[in-house]
């Protein structure tokens, strides 16, 4: 009877551990592994690879390559924006931090890309056709923030306070890191390094934006500044292309993609690999993770 009491308990032990739940991965990541581009999960320390988006997409034909990208955490770690052509034009979807319940958000014919939600969660920017929009994140019509510029504008990133947005802008040539309020007046330039600079990305304290540029010549490298437009700083010291910042949310670390893998810098410029790299890209850090 021991025995048989004994084995019951060990049974329940092993059925309760094949039930547990998957923590939420520290960061997310785009990656080709499968195939298709899809939305993969790590641990903030490395490590618990694994696939976030469900369903598979068909990587002969553009809709079905271009699956799932551009991730972009919910302020509150449950809910992530992405991109996807799995409808024939690139549009912004929401879905559970599991993957689950994809809903589509925009559905202009014209390609949306970038997502970045608003502090409080109720809103995403995105750009689209040469100027940044603002879709509530329950779903509705989209607006346009301001004045559509001549050029190229991509890669919103949502200040943490809520009062300003980030983005590249490339009207001719050279490509800068600008700023404007979040009710679409006053922007401005921050970065003027005539060269190709974008990906901006805040740091938790509002203070500085990372984000890539080959200031120097050659490959991409990553640096921060501070948004009057001093105090430059190169955060990373490489000899290939490093891009795709994204500050983690204590503010101790970067992390970036390099050479097919995702990495992180420190402040004292010391870099660790994440991922296995294969085709690893676009890295964004669950709201609250850390090691």
């Amino acid at each position: 009877m021991r025995r048989f009491v004994l084995l019951v308990l060990v049974v329940f032990a092993v059925a309760g551990c094949g039930s547990a739940a998957t923590p939420p991965p520290g960061l997310l990541f785009v990656s080709t592994r499968d195939g298709d581009y899809a939305i993969f999960g790590v641990a903030a320390g490395g490590g618990h690879e694994h696939r976030v988006t469900k369903g598979r997409g068909d990587p002969s034909s553009p809709k079905g390559l271009f699956f799932a990208i551009e991730p972009a955490w919910s302020p509150d770690g449950r809910l992530v924006a992405f991109v996807s052509k799995r409808d024939g034009v690139s549009h912004v979807y929401v879905m559970q931090a599991d993957g689950t319940d994809v809903r589509r958000l925009t559905d202009a014919r014209a390609e949306d890309g970038g997502p970045s939600w608003s502090p409080d969660g109720r809103r995403i920017a995105f750009a689209r056709e040469g100027a940044l929009f603002i879709v509530a994140s329950a779903g509705g019509p989209a607006r346009r923030l301001g004045r559509a510029f001549a050029g190229r504008v991509a890669d919103p990133a949502w200040s943490p306070d809520g009062k300003s947005i980030a983005f590249d802008y490339r009207p001719d040539g050279f490509q800068e890191i600008w700023v404007v309020r979040a009710d679409g007046r006053h922007a401005r330039q921050v970065t003027k390094l005539r060269a190709l600079s974008g990906f901006p990305s805040w740091s938790p304290d509002g203070r500085r934006l990372a984000f890539q540029s080959n200031a120097r010549g050659g490959h991409f490298e990553i640096y921060s500044i501070a948004l009057a437009g001093t105090g430059l700083r190169r955060e990373t010291r490489s000899s290939i292309d490093t891009i795709e910042p994204a500050w983690s949310p204590d503010g101790k670390e970067i992390a970036f993609s390099r050479d097919g893998a995702i990495w992180t810098v420190d402040r004292d410029g010391h870099e660790r690999k994440l991922t296995s790299g294969e085709n690893d890209s676009a890295p964004v850090w669950r709201p609250g993770a850390q090691d």
